[in-house]
Formats: C-alpha cells, sequence, structure tokens
C-alpha cells in the first residue's frame, strides 16, 4: 500500500454515509498518534472554563487518579465509535457514559464546548503538525462523528459541520475563558500525568515543550506563563521533524490497526471497568419495563 493510497480512498468516500469508517482510518490508520495529540490539546482547553474546572477540581479524579481519568475518557470514545455509535457495544457505551454525567448538573452549552474541543482540537493539529493536512472529506467526517456523538449523549444544538463546531469553541472561549485557580490545578495534575509517560530525567523538558505548544489564550486562564521564543520554535520544530520522518515511512498496514493501549487497564478493559468507583458493578444492559 502506498502512502497516499488511503487518502485516495477517502476521497472517493460519501462522508455523510461512510463518517464512522472515516474516522476509524483516521484515527487508527493514518493519524493515531496525532489525534491523541489533539485530544490532549482538547482536555487542557475545557480547563481554561472555571465552571468546568471546578466541578472536576471537586470530584479529584485527575487529582488522585489522573492516569485512570485519561484513559476512561479515550477509552468512552474508543467504545462508542468502534463498532459503529448504534452497535450494542456503542449503545452501551454512551448509557454508561451518560449514566456518569447524570450525577453532575453539567449545562447543555458546557457539553457542547467540550464536545467541540474533540473535534477541533485534533483537526488543527493535524493541520498544523500532522504528516499531510486532512482533506475535506476527512474534516467533514470529524464533524459528523461529533454531531452523532452528542445525540448518543442526548447534547442538544449540537453543529453537523466543522465550521460550526469551531465557531461554537471560538465563541465559547471569548465569553468563558478566564483565570480560577482550580484551572491550574487540573491542568498541573494532568501534566504530571502526561509527562509522567517519559523517562524521569526527561519530564521537566517535555513539560516545558509541552506547555510551549499551546497558544497564549489558553495559557492564560490556565496560569501558567508563555514559554520564551526560542523553546517554542524549538517545539514546534521537533513535531514537525517527526511528521517530515513519518511522511517517509509506508502506510500502516490494514492488519495493523492502532488500538488504545490504555495503561491503567494493562490486561484488558470492560466497559463496567471504566469511571469512578461508585460507577461500576451497575447493570450497563438496557433495561426494559
Amino acid at each position: 500500500m502506498g502512502r497516499y493510497t488511503r487518502l485516495r480512498e477517502i476521497r472517493r468516500m460519501d462522508p455523510a454515509q461512510d463518517y464512522e469508517l472515516i474516522h476509524k482510518l483516521i484515527t487508527q490508520y493514518e493519524f493515531p498518534w496525532d489525534y491523541m495529540q489533539g485530544v490532549s490539546v482538547a482536555f487542557l482547553r475545557d480547563y481554561g472554563v472555571p465552571r468546568i474546572s471546578q466541578l472536576l477540581d471537586r470530584t479529584q479524579e485527575f487529582e488522585k487518579a489522573g492516569q485512570k481519568r485519561y484513559d476512561d475518557t479515550v477509552l468512552f470514545g474508543f467504545e462508542m465509535a468502534q463498532d459503529g455509535f448504534d452497535s450494542p457495544r456503542g449503545r452501551a457505551a454512551a448509557r454508561h457514559l451518560n449514566r456518569i454525567h447524570g450525577r453532575y448538573r453539567i449545562p447543555n452549552e458546557d457539553f457542547l464546548f467540550v464536545l467541540a474541543t474533540t473535534v477541533v482540537g485534533p483537526k488543527r493539529w493535524i493541520d498544523r503538525f500532522g504528516w499531510r493536512p486532512l482533506c475535506a472529506n476527512e474534516v467533514e467526517a470529524l464533524a459528523l462523528v461529533g454531531h452523532r456523538m452528542a445525540q448518543a449523549m442526548h447534547i442538544d444544538g449540537a453543529p453537523t459541520t466543522y465550521a460550526g463546531f469551531e465557531k461554537l469553541l471560538v465563541d465559547y472561549e471569548r465569553e468563558m475563558f478566564a483565570y480560577d485557580p482550580a484551572n491550574r490545578r487540573v491542568a498541573a495534575a494532568t501534566f504530571r500525568t502526561m509527562v509522567s509517560w517519559y523517562p524521569r530525567p526527561l519530564r521537566p523538558l517535555i513539560a516545558r515543550l509541552s506547555l510551549a505548544l499551546l497558544d497564549e489564550p489558553l495559557l492564560r486562564p490556565l496560569g501558567f506563563r508563555p514559554q520564551p521564543p526560542w523553546l517554542r520554535s524549538l517545539a514546534v520544530r521537533a513535531v514537525r521533524a517527526r511528521s517530515y520522518v513519518v511522511r517517509l515511512l509506508p502506510a500502516r498496514p490494514h492488519r495493523r490497526p492502532s488500538l488504545p493501549k490504555p495503561r491503567s487497564y494493562p490486561f484488558g478493559w470492560t466497559l463496567d471497568d471504566l469511571g469512578p468507583h461508585w460507577a461500576q458493578n451497575r447493570p450497563l444492559e438496557q433495561e426494559t419495563s
């Protein structure tokens, strides 16, 4: 398979019908690492909103079990999409996630914003750092997956286009981004989780390089100072050098999709493992009257 064979296949697809397959090709074959970096930035954007970070700070999940909280968020998205949103597996994951969220009073507009970050974040990262930019069909598929996820989670008013998600995100951030001590606490706990993936001597450098890749409008509400220009330039060059190497590599074989390897579950997971302890050991099958 040539490096651009899948891109040609995706361009021949109809995103309105094939958005789940296109999404799988993006996340498991074409851009698995880049997609996850975009999702990680999406996490951080959520913390720029005091109302969101205060709730996360009260639960103490990132502070006490940051790796599990990170893994569970990734795995919920995987479980909902892997076999299709309308599959028994996808519907069970949505019910479990909705049950967890139902314990808290979360405004619909906050749900919409968090959802928008998972659409806009990966697209922005891939266009900036990926081995190639996303094509129009891939962008449309990301938006349609976001819209379908909103339906599964009973979130009202989700856009159906990328432009709609990006406008929603920009408008919401303009109104709601503000510094709060909870923002910094939750962001710092998340950074500690992310840098723990690297050898201990490298962790301070990795933390600074990660901050150097974030935009100033996000750093301000998180309470972090911008990194010096030379470090920002170094961080950008390092990530783009990786993309240059990836561009020269063969395409990932169809038999080897990039699947989640959550550190919290080295021996695998079940849907019941996901979420806080109080949400576990409860029935996952749809209740019947």
